[in-house]
């Protein structure tokens, strides 16, 4: 009999838990979560890491890519030295059309 009451009682809760998530539900409905985030919980990682670990990578690829630019600035700046030198008078009209002398 102690048995059958405590199975009675872990089921009515359980029914009673079950009831509550379905009256929230539309709470969260448009909720998106990303797979990765399932992946963590699998591995036994805290999900919160998820989103500490994009953004890490996202600042490592914005690292990588100031310093592309910055090569790319570098680059044209050389390129146009040097070809000022070579063709002077066409890099002049260049410069004018594109207004910046």
């Amino acid at each position: 009999n102690v048995i059958i009451l405590i199975v009675l009682c872990f089921s009515q809760g359980l029914v009673n838990g079950l009831q509550e998530i379905d009256k929230l539900k539309s709470q969260v409905q448009e909720v998106h979560v990303p797979l990765e985030v399932f992946d963590y919980i699998d591995q036994g990682r805290n999900p919160q890491l998820y989103t500490k670990d994009c953004i890490e990578k996202a600042l490592t690829k914005n690292e990588q890519v100031k310093g592309k630019i910055d090569a790319y600035r570098k680059f044209k700046a050389n390129m146009l030295v040097e070809l000022t030198r070579v063709f002077p008078t066409e890099l002049a009209k260049y410069r004018a059309i594109r207004g910046d002398e």
